[in-house]
Formats: C-alpha cells, structure tokens, sequence
C-alpha cells in the first residue's frame, strides 16, 4: 500500500482528523490520526495488517514466535498482525504506569516477539513496551507500525518496518505556532 492508499483508508473511515491535538507523545499536532476508527472494520484492518506483513523481510518474519502490542492503541492491529502471521498476539498493559504482561498472558523464555504499534511519533511507548518484553523474558526482534509520523528518526533499537511514513508537523510544548495555538487543545490518544 502507498501513503496515499492509507490516507484513503483513513479518510474512508473518518480517522484523519484535523485541529490541534496533544499526542500521547506530548507533541502538538494540527493532524491526528486515529487509528481506532480505521481499524474498527475487521476487513480493512485485516487488510492492513497484510500488507504490513508484507514488508517484514522474510529472515525476520520467520523468527516470530509471538506477537505482543501496547494497549490501548496497539491491541487491534497487534491481533490482526497476529492473524496474517499464523502467531498469538498478546498485549502489554499499564495499569499502574509501567508495562506488563496481565490476564495470564506469558511469554516462554527468549520468546522471539514482534512489537506491534498503531502510530509511532517519539517511540517512547515503544521503547517502554520494548522493555517490558524483556523484563518478561522475551526479546523484541522487530517492531512494525501502521504510521511512522517520526520523520524516519525515531530509534527504537530493533529493525522498524512502518507500513506508512507520513511527516504531519508535530510541536514541542513551547514551538506551538500561534495558528494552531489558537485552537482548542483535543487530547485523543490514550495516555494521561
């Protein structure tokens, strides 16, 4: 899929939305795209999730033996990933700050994991939920994404396979200019 076939696919859905929004990164942006909506279609997300699959090089890809993804963002298209790779997709939760596997979900020690995002910006969700698969004796190989928006910078330590790289301008707290500045904060993603 190019760019534009996922920018369809998210205008289709009404997930690209505009405004001043606050990512879970803390950066601004005038652009958000909520990736929920995109994926509330199991067809389409199924499809996605192909064609992400798709770019995994095949000497990484049969190496997975489990799929893992941060929630909230990351659980439908980590399961949908799971589903086009014939492998459990479990999710890391942080209900008190800091990933962990719960609800009985475990990794076998030195489990080769697949990290699967919905939207990547700064990689610091990524970068924790990386870690966390450690702490539960797993090992990231590889991470892939729907959306890289880092401007193909961020490093996340392990090969990064974004299905999408879109540059939407994002802001720290004090670059905001004064156009989006003017709009009304709206903070979407799922992180406090």
């Amino acid at each position: 899929m190019t760019e534009e076939d996922v920018l369809s696919e998210f205008r289709a859905s009404g997930a690209l939305l505009e405004g001043h929004f606050k990512l879970s990164s803390g950066r601004h942006s005038g652009f958000y795209l909520q990736c929920a909506r995109v994926l509330m279609n199991p067809e389409r997300a199924g499809r996605l999730a192909a064609a992400i699959a798709a770019k995994i090089p095949r000497e990484i890809r049969s190496q997975i033996d489990t799929v893992v993804s941060p929630a909230m963002g990351g659980i439908i298209i980590g399961h949908e990933m799971g589903r086009a790779l014939g492998k459990d997709a479990l999710f890391l939760e942080r209900p008190e700050g800091t990933f962990h596997l719960r609800r009985g979900f475990a990794l076998e020690p030195g489990a080769k994991v697949l990290m699967v995002e919905d939207v990547v910006t700064t990689g610091l969700s990524s970068r924790e939920a990386i870690d966390a698969v450690g702490r539960e004796g797993g090992e990231v190989i590889a991470e892939v994404s729907l959306i890289d928006r880092s401007g193909g910078e961020v490093d996340l330590g392990v090969p990064f396979f974004p299905l999408v790289q879109i540059n939407f301008p994002t802001y720290a707290e004090d670059e905001v200019p004064a156009e989006l500045a003017a709009i009304e904060i709206t903070k979407p993603g799922s992180r406090k």
